[in-house]
């Protein structure tokens, strides 16, 4: 494929560095947000998302675990169970929507974590020319311990104009 991933930087916000009125709220919830460059012009969004799926950058099960090159899980997911098909195009308020309302669903976030959120999450979602959703891939998808996972979310933005792709994830365990 004429068309490779530049892993660029990485961002990690930790709900747990920051304070909610009922210390069980922040319930070990996170977002991972890992920013790639596209050199070359891709025939299509389902080849960005197959470079996607193919960089090391993806082996990531969100747990712990962090990046591993040769990895075979992704979230609660077997990477091999994860093609350009499963996800589906949405649009910025669906995104909106689930977002907040996963940040939200104990209590509402502290203002800090509220700006930090719009700066790093809803104004990329705001900024991409294509939102993709993670479907819910089904039991026969999870890994061996797959299930540690109560809400995992993922989002891949895409901005050409930019050369740049997303790989947005809100999950907890």
């Amino acid at each position: 494929m004429q068309n490779e991933l530049t892993h660029e930087g990485s961002t990690f916000i930790n709900f747990r560095n920051y304070t909610f009125l009922d210390s069980r709220s922040h319930a070990f919830r996170w977002v991972d947000i890992k920013r790639l460059r596209s050199p070359g012009r891709a025939d299509g969004d389902a080849e960005l998302l197959a470079a996607l799926i193919e960089h090391e950058q993806f082996r990531d099960d969100y747990a712990g675990g962090g990046v591993l090159p040769a990895g075979l899980r992704h979230g609660p997911y077997w990477v091999r169970a994860v093609s350009p098909e499963v996800y589906e195009v949405i649009g910025r308020e669906e995104g909106d929507r689930i977002l907040w309302a996963w940040a939200n669903q104990f209590e509402d976030v502290p203002a800090d974590l509220a700006t930090d959120l719009q700066r790093e999450v809803f104004d990329r979602l705001a900024a991409a020319e294509q939102i993709y959703y993670l479907r819910k891939l089904g039991d026969e998808a999870l890994h061996d311990w797959g299930g540690v996972h109560s809400d995992f979310h993922e989002f891949v933005l895409i901005n050409r104009s930019e050369g740049q792709v997303v790989l947005l994830v809100a999950t907890d365990d």
